[in-house]
C-alpha cells in the first residue's frame, strides 16, 4: 500500500476542508441533512452508492423510523427578538422534535429547555428519536437570563413516513476477504463526534482507490449511528460474516490529544492486534479501553451472533472529553494535524493487514545471502542493522507465524519488515505458507 506518511502535502488541509464544508449540515438519523452530507462525500467518491430504506422496514429487533426534516425553529420574546435561533446553531433543537407553533409563558417554555449547568456556555446535543416530544437546547447562562414574559415558540419540522439513507462503497481487491470501515452520519454540528470520522473515512477510501493493487476488498459504510448500522447489518450480515476479516468503527478522530483504542468484543481479532501494534510503535502513550467502554457502532458489529471483528482507533474517545455532545465540539477542537494523524494510523493498519500472511523459508539451514547481494561478502564483526533484521526474519519464518506475529516477536514495526519480506520473496527464499484459515491471519 505504500508509505502512509508519503502523501500529498495538502492532505491535512483537504481533510479539514471537508470537515468545514459538512459541519453546518442539519444531520439526524434520517432526513435531508444526511443526504446533503452523502452527496458532498459522493463528490469525492463518485462510486459511493446511496441507499434509501423505507420507514417501517424491520431490521432485526428495530424498525426504521419516520423521516425527520426541519426548516426552521426559534423562540421569540415579547419584542419579536429571536432569543433562541436554530439557524445560528442547529444544536438548539432537540433532534426529532415534533412541530410546534404556540405562545406560552416562561414557566411553560422552561419545561422544554435543556442546558448544562456545569458547562454554562455550552449548548447540549439532545435527541428524542423514539419518543415524540419537542424541545430546545440552550447555554445555561442564556437560560437563566430569559425574561419572565410571553414567548412564541416555533419548530417548523416534519416527521412522516420517508426513508433512512446510508452510503456504501465496495472497493474490490484480488481476494474476497474484506476490511470494513464504518462511520456515522447522524450527528449535526459536532466536529470531533463525528464530522472528523466522515472526513477521515472518505480520504482513506480515496487513498485506496489510488492504489494500483489491493489484496483485500474494502467495504466503506456511511450510516446513521445505531439504527443505521443495525439496518445495514440486517441487509448484509450473511455476506459480511463470510468475508470480513477485520474492521474499524471510525469515530472521534480529529483532535490533537492522545490516541485511544477500544477493542472488539472478543479482544483478540486481527483488527485488535493490528491496531495495538500500530499504536505501540507510533503513539505508545495511547489510552487503552476495553469493550465494556463501548458506545458507538462497535456495539452492533460485535454483538453476539453478529460477531464481526471490529475495533476502534480514536483520538479523544466519545464521552471522555469535556466538549463531548455540546457546542464546544466545534471547528476549533478539530485540527488538520489531528485529522491527518488519525488518517496515518488507520492507513498503517490497512497496510499491515494487506501484508499479513504466514511465511515459510524455502531452504534448509540459513540461506546463502551473500551470493544474492543480501549480505556483505567481506567478513566483519558488524554486519549491519538491516542484515540482522533480515536474518532474524528468516529465523522466524517456519510457517507457524504471520508477519504481524513475527513483528511483535521481534519488537519491530511491521512496516519495517514488509520490504524485507518482499525482497526475500523476490529471491525465492520466502513463500506464503500454512493451512490456516483466513480468519486466523
Amino acid at each position: 500500500m505504500g508509505e502512509p506518511d508519503v502523501i500529498k502535502e495538502d492532505l491535512a488541509q483537504q481533510l479539514y476542508g471537508l470537515v468545514e464544508r459538512i459541519f453546518p449540515f442539519p444531520r439526524s438519523i434520517t432526513g435531508n441533512g444526511v443526504r446533503q452530507t452523502l452527496r458532498e462525500i459522493q463528490r469525492l467518491l463518485p462510486a459511493l452508492v446511496i441507499h434509501e430504506v423505507p420507514s417501517g422496514t424491520r431490521a432485526f429487533d428495530w424498525v426504521v423510523p419516520d423521516e425527520w426534516n426541519i426548516r426552521d425553529a426559534y423562540v421569540l420574546d415579547e419584542t419579536g427578538t429571536r432569543v433562541i435561533d436554530w439557524r445560528k446553531n442547529n444544536l438548539h433543537v432537540v433532534s426529532y422534535s415534533t412541530p410546534v407553533d404556540a405562545e406560552m409563558s416562561l414557566r411553560e417554555l422552561d419545561q422544554h429547555l435543556h442546558s448544562l449547568p456545569d458547562q454554562p456556555e455550552a449548548i447540549p446535543y439532545v435527541t428524542s428519536y423514539y419518543e415524540r416530544r419537542w424541545g430546545f437546547c440552550v447555554a445555561h447562562n442564556q437560560r437563566t437570563r430569559l425574561k419572565d414574559c410571553r414567548y412564541r415558540v416555533v419548530i417548523d419540522s416534519r416527521l412522516e413516513p420517508g426513508s433512512l439513507t446510508y452510503g456504501e462503497l465496495i472497493i474490490p481487491g484480488e481476494e474476497p476477504s474484506e476490511i470494513l470501515l464504518s462511520t456515522y452520519t447522524c450527528h449535526p454540528s459536532l466536529a470531533n463526534d463525528n464530522v472528523s470520522g466522515l472526513a477521515v473515512t472518505t480520504f482513506l477510501a480515496r487513498g485506496l482507490l489510488e492504489q494500483p493493487r489491493r489484496r483485500h476488498t474494502y467495504r466503506f459504510v456511511f450510516v446513521p449511528e445505531t439504527i443505521g448500522a443495525i439496518t445495514y447489518l440486517s441487509r448484509n450480515l450473511a455476506e459480511m460474516k463470510r468475508h470480513v476479516i477485520a474492521g474499524f468503527a471510525v469515530t472521534c478522530v480529529g483532535d490533537d490529544r492522545s490516541y485511544s483504542f477500544l477493542s472488539s468484543r472478543k479482544g483478540d481479532s486481527l483488527a485488535d492486534r493490528v491496531a495495538l501494534h500500530v499504536l505501540k510503535h507510533l503513539h505508545p502513550d495511547f489510552v487503552q479501553y476495553t469493550y465494556q467502554d463501548r458506545g458507538s457502532d462497535e456495539r452492533q458489529y460485535c454483538a453476539p451472533g453478529v460477531d464481526l471483528p471490529v475495533a476502534s482507533v480514536m483520538r479523544s474517545k466519545y464521552g471522555a472529553y469535556p466538549e463531548y455532545h455540546s457546542s464546544l465540539d466545534d471547528l476549533s477542537l478539530v485540527t488538520p494535524a489531528g485529522l491527518q494523524g488519525s488518517y496515518d494510523v488507520l492507513r498503517r493498519c490497512m497496510e499491515c493487514i494487506e501484508a499479513n500472511e504466514y511465511l515459510r523459508v524455502t531452504v534448509l539451514c540459513e540461506p546463502q545471502l551473500g551470493r544474492r547481494g543480501l549480505y556483505p561478502t567481506l567478513s566483519n564483526n558488524h554486519p549491519g542493522h538491516q542484515v540482522r533484521e533480515l536474518r532474524n526474519l528468516i529465523a522466524c519464518c517456519d510457517g507457524t507465524r504471520t508477519l504481524l506475529g513475527i513483528a511483535d516477536k521481534l519488537n519491530l514495526p511491521m512496516w519495517d519488515l514488509i520490504p524485507l519480506a518482499e525482497t526475500l520473496k523476490g529471491h525465492g527464499l520466502l513463500v506464503a505458507s500454512g493451512p490456516h484459515s483466513r480468519k486466523d491471519i
